[in-house]
């Protein structure tokens, strides 16, 4: 009697839109002001979902907590308040509409006009250059610049020329989202520049939103720049506070000619040993060929640098076992634990990592964290997550191989005599594998390697036996051939069942062994592993961008070679990718 008292007094007194509820869900009182959110002569016995579209669990859960919710109606949103009339656990609720129409607005205005920072780099400027007379390469940069400038212009955009491949562009939010829509097709414009060069014209797009001022706002643009050069280019890269967004990334990496960063890179990495205290060497988990090939040529370089190097060493698979067991008998080198690492390391140690850039799936983050100096050699497309603290990087993803760009060092830092031939087997193998056996991106500055190697002592039929694997896994991965499926578009997938110690090299072979099929523009092969964990591995002839493919699901690699890891089991996975697939291209 005295609850109903109060309800009727404040549905009568309140000067706002207001309705109560009672424990069933039904709308038991009403103000007079509800009619500007419900356009009904009376909304007493409606049930408050069909009249909100929230559920009862939720209006309580608000009033328990003190959350708030939202509706929009009559095109008006409303700001809605819960509160409980009783201490009964019956109890109403009452519920107190507040109209934020107008300051909703004022605030997706303040942010659709936000500023934001784009830089726009041509990646192949000097290549395009090199390629081009005079007149036509005046010609090729002119019609760029007109292109980047149209663009601006489109999005009522400011254009600054820094210098010539890199522009910087002040745009809004609103036109980022606009863009974003797009899916950056000023990249696709870029590409359909004519040139007389063997290789597309591509942009890399860095554009940062959402810093607290415009400093960290143009960080956050150079961030995005950094990161879409290191994956190749022909991309952008959206930057803000909580997340990373990448488009485009259609194009192989162009090959740089000048070989002046290598030399560079190797004087610095040798001058970095000479002064630190101890040289630790360090690949990924599960280390393969390339991984370790490019370790042994560092461990050259330590030597050259009058150190004595560790190389890092866990766990690996048994396609490693006979270049591992060879390296153990030479005696030169030293193997050593991730515990004893950190055992050893101090302060003015340096670590040199191979092969990876991500904290996820180094051998000892443990390590990293523990020297001061950190030098990273890989040539896959940079990720989003990179080892922090670097003071030498070489990351480039046009190489085939770690071990393609730590041969190239090695030419400028050490004597050709004192290599040794395992470690001149090791880094052809290394630089085979990624390959494909020279099939799969292997350009010019590849081939001048595996000479260079040849030259010093490689002999191609030890790193043939390398290569060579036991019937068990012949048979897996002639079963993952043979029960392959090819779907639309050329996509071919495959299972290598059973659980495998070895699932991701057969799982690989697998995968390069289907685009051997006419036809076949890509491969998925899932199997698992050991442990029970499944393993991806994509790849690609360049029509698909694998890698983005494979970052989906929490891998990575390059726009033709890529994988991930899951424990998802590999019928869902390859359901899931197929899924993707369809809903991304």
């Amino acid at each position: 009697m005295y609850a109903g008292r109060i309800e009727r007094l404040l549905a009568y007194y309140t000067p706002a839109p207001m309705c109560i509820v009672n424990s069933q869900g039904k709308v038991s009182r009403a103000s007079q002001k509800i009619a500007d959110v419900f356009k009904y002569d009376n909304i007493v016995d409606y049930d408050i979902f069909a009249l909100t579209g929230i559920k009862m669990a939720e209006i309580i859960e608000a009033a328990k907590e003190d959350k708030v919710l939202y509706i929009e109606r009559n095109d008006r949103i409303f700001k809605i308040f819960c509160s409980f009339l009783g201490e009964e656990e019956n109890a109403s609720i009452m519920m107190y509409f507040q109209d934020v129409t107008s300051y909703d607005k004022l605030k997706t205005m303040y942010n659709e006009e936000k500023v934001c920072l784009a830089l726009v780099n041509i990646d192949n400027y000097d290549e395009l250059a090199a390629n081009e007379g005079e007149d036509r390469e005046m010609a090729i940069l002119t019609e760029l610049d007109i292109l980047i400038r149209r663009w601006a212009s489109e999005l009522d955009a400011a254009v600054i020329r820094y210098r010539d491949p890199l522009y910087e562009i002040v745009l809004r939010y609103k036109d980022v989202k606009q863009l974003a829509e797009g899916k950056f097709e000023i990249l696709d414009r870029a590409r359909s520049v004519k040139t007389d060069a063997d290789f597309p014209v591509t942009l890399s797009i860095g554009v940062g939103i959402g810093g607290k001022t415009m400093a960290e706002t143009d960080d956050y643009a150079q961030d995005a720049l950094d990161l879409a050069m290191g994956r190749g280019g022909d991309q952008a890269v959206v930057k803000n506070i909580r997340n990373l967004e990448f488009y485009g990334g259609k194009s192989q990496s162009v090959e740089k000619s000048n070989k002046g960063k290598s030399r560079i890179i190797a004087h610095a990495l040798k001058a970095l040993m000479a002064q630190s205290s101890k040289v630790f060497i360090m690949g990924h988990k599960n280390p393969d060929m390339d991984c370790f090939g490019a370790a042994l040529g560092v461990y050259r370089i330590a030597l050259s640098a009058g150190k004595e190097p560790y190389i890092v060493f866990g766990e690996y698979n048994e396609t490693m076992t006979d270049i591992v067991t060879d390296a153990k008998k030479d005696g030169t080198y030293q193997f050593i634990s991730a515990e004893s690492a950190i055992g050893m390391a101090d302060e003015r140690s340096v670590v040199v990592v191979v092969d990876v850039h991500r904290p996820s799936i180094v051998e000892s983050v443990e390590l990293i964290e523990k020297v001061d100096q950190l030098a990273v050699i890989d040539h896959h497309r940079k990720a989003k997550d990179v080892l922090p603290n670097q003071t030498i990087s070489y990351m480039e993803s046009y190489a085939s191989s770690a071990s393609e760009l730590v041969t190239e060092m090695l030419q400028y830092v050490t004597d050709r005599k004192s290599i040794r031939k395992l470690e001149a087997d090791a880094l052809l193998a290394g630089i085979m594998l990624d390959t494909n056996r020279f099939a799969v991106k292997a350009g010019v500055r590849t081939f001048e390697a595996a000479s260079w190697l040849k030259r010093v002592g490689a002999d191609l039929q030890t790193v043939r036996r390398y290569f060579q694997s036991n019937a068990t896994n012949f048979r897996a991965r002639a079963l993952g051939v043979a029960s392959a499926r090819i779907l639309d578009g050329g996509i071919a997938m495959s299972i290598c069942e059973g659980k495998n110690i070895n699932s991701q090299i057969i799982n690989s072979q697998v995968a390069d062994e289907l685009l051997t099929i006419k036809g076949v523009e890509a491969s998925f092969v899932a199997g698992q592993d050991e442990n029970g964990m499944t393993v991806v591995s994509a790849r690609s002839l360049g029509n698909l961008n694998v890698q983005s493919v494979m970052e989906a699901f929490g891998g990575g690699g390059h726009l033709n070679t890529a994988g991930a890891k899951t424990d998802v089991p590999p019928e869902q996975i390859l359901k899931d990718i197929e899924d993707f697939l369809k809903t991304s291209h």
